[in-house]
């Protein structure tokens, strides 16, 4: 096993030279590798090596980020992971991931984005992943479930997606899309309870379940840039027909959302206050638990691990203050540094007459942010729960 293992791990790291595209002339290549430490309520503790390597063209804007990592985890244990992010003009953005973990997990994610698609007049993007997690935690249903009723699945899930917008004008946006999505429960890797065993006839536990999707998205946005945005404000909302192709009782169930997105940066933009709302719905019977709103993890109530509260709707707030404290040359290219303290809050619920402001949950905490413009987000969060904390790193805002 460990041979094989390791054997895989020089196989990724062999793919990653290969996909790798030859520096063009007058390009610069930076490589410096870093330790990666990080833990989460959920994942467990990481202590590894990430190596970044950046591409630049010659005028200095970020052309391809490949990061090899190697990374020891407190529950999975030894895992390599392979990232590759390639940037081209006109916000196009391609990105490949591929893990390995010593025990269960796997992953391969690809997608595409070009919001100019077709001249500038479309937004396309389609992807695909297959993953398996072995750390998912579910507590049942609801907003008074407890701590003590955590249980653990490993998540084995295959998806596919794609989307295409055809803009009205240059701020808004309507689209059609599709997405499949194939779930099954499996045992995991801690030695909580099942999740299985521990809910048996929550809809959703038992068996496989495939989803059909089709959505039809609304998107308002006046931001500056899609990814490291100073300014404007989004809308986005959606309506989508699901069906679960394995439920032959109640396959068809609807969902919606409408979040919107406010930034108010000072005269400099060395501070930015950002604001987010969020409401979902889900309505219709027998729904898989993993298919409704969820709160916990890195984009909200981000004090809790992920999906700590499941339930049919969702209402959260999130508010943080983005503070500039420092602007570098990291690695050939313009980096800036960012301290955010921020405060989420929300709740799930079964039925709208059961919101009540008294089953908010709230998380205060503090961010830490290095941003290359215009592309590449990376973030450490810390949020504080009555359950304790948790830290979230990934590469992107929140929100």
């Amino acid at each position: 096993m460990q041979r094989h293992y390791f054997s895989s791990i020089r196989i990724l790291l062999a793919l990653a030279g290969l996909l790798l595209p030859s520096s063009p002339a007058g390009a610069d290549t930076q490589i410096f590798p870093v330790p990666s430490v990080s833990t989460s309520k959920n994942d467990g503790n990481d202590a590894g090596l990430i190596a970044p390597i950046l591409i630049s063209d010659p005028d200095g804007e970020l052309k391809y980020l490949m990061a090899p990592m190697l990374i020891q985890n407190s529950i999975v244990g030894s895992r390599a992971v392979f990232n590759l992010f390639k940037y081209d003009p006109g916000g196009r953005q391609m990105k490949l991931i591929a893990s390995l973990t010593e025990k269960i997990e796997r992953k391969v994610l690809f997608d595409y984005v070009d919001p100019a698609f077709g001249n500038g007049q479309y937004f396309l993007n389609f992807g695909g992943t297959f993953f398996k997690n072995a750390t998912s935690r579910f507590f049942g249903l609801g907003q008074s479930t407890v701590q003590a009723d955590e249980s653990n699945y490993t998540a084995r899930e295959a998806r596919a997606y794609w989307r295409l917008g055809l803009y009205a004008n240059e701020v808004t946006q309507v689209s059609v899309g599709q997405r499949v999505r194939q779930v099954q429960l499996q045992r995991g890797a801690t030695d909580l309870p099942f999740s299985v065993e521990q809910f048996p006839t929550v809809d959703g536990i038992q068996g496989e379940s495939i989803i059909v999707g089709h959505r039809a998205s609304f998107y308002y946005d006046t931001r500056d840039s899609l990814v490291t945005p100073t300014d404007g404000m989004s809308v986005m909302a959606y309506a989508e027909l699901n069906q679960n192709v394995k439920n032959g009782d109640h396959p068809v169930y609807s969902r919606y959302e409408i979040e919107v997105k406010k930034l108010f940066p000072s005269e400099s933009k060395r501070a930015i206050l950002v604001v987010r709302a969020d409401l979902q719905a889900t309505i219709g019977s027998q729904v898989p638990f993993f298919e409704q709103s969820s709160l916990g993890g890195q984009n909200n109530l981000r004090g809790f691990g992920m999906d700590r509260y499941i339930d049919k709707h969702l209402i959260a707030f999130s508010i943080e203050e983005r503070i500039h404290i420092l602007r570098t040359k990291l690695a050939g290219v313009t980096a800036d540094f960012e301290l955010a303290p921020f405060l989420d809050t929300g709740q799930v619920f079964n039925s709208f007459k059961d919101v009540s402001f008294q089953d908010y949950r709230m998380t205060p905490g503090v961010g830490f942010r290095a941003i290359v413009r215009p592309n590449v987000v990376g973030r450490l969060d810390y949020g504080y729960s009555r359950e304790g904390g948790a830290i979230f790193a990934g590469l992107d805002f929140p929100y």
